[in-house]
Parts: C-alpha cells; sequence; structure tokens
C-alpha cells in the first residue's frame, strides 16, 4: 500500500470516529478502559505509558486515575524536536501543557527510558486484525520503539491500542518501519 492508500484509510476512520455521537463514544471508552484495566497487560504492569486523550478519540482518563490508585508509575508522550519522543511521568499533581500540535503533554523531567516501560498504550486512528496501526502520520512511536524491529525477544513494552470498533479497517500493509500492536482493545472486548 501506498502512503496514499494509508492517507484514505486515516481520513475514513477518524470520519468514522468523529461520527460516533458523544454519548456513545463516552460509554464505548468506558468499556473499551475497563477492559484493558482488568487484562493480564495492566495488572502486571508497573510502568505503563498511555496518550493523554484529545477529541475524539478514547478516553484515556481512567487508565491515569487507576495507575495512581493502584502505585503504578504512568507516563505520557512528550514531542521533541526531529520528530523524537519521550515519555514523561504523569502523577495527580503534573502541569500539562499544549505541544505545537495542541495535544496535552506533561510539563517535568521524569522521563523513562522506552525499553524500561511494561506497557505502551499508542494513539491508534486505523488499526486491522494483523495489529497493524495507522496513527496520525508523524511516525513518532514507530521510532521511538524502532528497536523492536530488529530483536525477536526484545517486545518490551508490549505495544497496545485502544479504539473504537468503526476505526477497524479490512487490512492495512504497512510500511518496513512499522512497528505493529500487540492487541487492541475495542468496545466488543
Amino acid at each position: 500500500m501506498t502512503d496514499d492508500s494509508n492517507a484514505t484509510l486515516r481520513a475514513s476512520a477518524l470520519a468514522a470516529r468523529r461520527a460516533l455521537a458523544a454519548t456513545e463514544r463516552h460509554s464505548h471508552s468506558a468499556t473499551i478502559t475497563r477492559a484493558f484495566l482488568r487484562s493480564a497487560h495492566f495488572y502486571k504492569a508497573r510502568n505503563i505509558a498511555c496518550y493523554l486523550s484529545a477529541d475524539d478519540e478514547v478516553d484515556t482518563a481512567a487508565v491515569f486515575e487507576r495507575a495512581w490508585r493502584t502505585r503504578k508509575r504512568i507516563f505520557a508522550p512528550v514531542i521533541l524536536p526531529r520528530h523524537a519522543l519521550a515519555f514523561v511521568e504523569v502523577t495527580p499533581n503534573t502541569r500539562l501543557t499544549k505541544n505545537r500540535f495542541g495535544i496535552w503533554q506533561p510539563s517535568g523531567d521524569a522521563q523513562i527510558e522506552t525499553r524500561k516501560l511494561d506497557v505502551c498504550i499508542a494513539p491508534t486512528v486505523a488499526f486491522d486484525d494483523a495489529g497493524h496501526r495507522i496513527g496520525m502520520g508523524g511516525g513518532y512511536y514507530d521510532r521511538a520503539f524502532a528497536y523492536q524491529k530488529n530483536s525477536a525477544s526484545l517486545k518490551r513494552p508490549r505495544l497496545l491500542g485502544l479504539a473504537f470498533e468503526c476505526q477497524k479497517v479490512e487490512e492495512i500493509r504497512p510500511n518496513p518501519w512499522d512497528i505493529p500492536l500487540y492487541r487492541v482493545f475495542t468496545e466488543r472486548d
């Protein structure tokens, strides 16, 4: 597949996600996050990375709240120069600022090495049954976890997605640099 077909799939999945009514989005978000929070992925993890949800994405607030209550460390992505990504710890008192894309990110310097994360929930615009993912197109997560591509034994953290079922597409042909998701949680879980 070319970049044009990924752009078409991205646009279609974004339109489907935006078409959900606010009440439906809220209800589905609760079901999706509950499924993740009841999973072994969450239960066994000590260090979790998760995006701070915006607009019509699956709402991740419950993931942060449960992590704090269960004394897990939780980190959110921070965009750095040259399309790099860092993960900075978020506590209930962490100050958030908007980055150049209008996305909330933590202010602080309590970074964690990506290899020390147990789980990372990556923003997901479109996905297929094979775990291929289309994000917003910047390639930040693929670069941050590129080391997983070259090592069959180094699959830490487990990359997971939280998405609405309407974002699922039949097939995504991955680019050579794409890092697949281990699992995607939807409202059908």
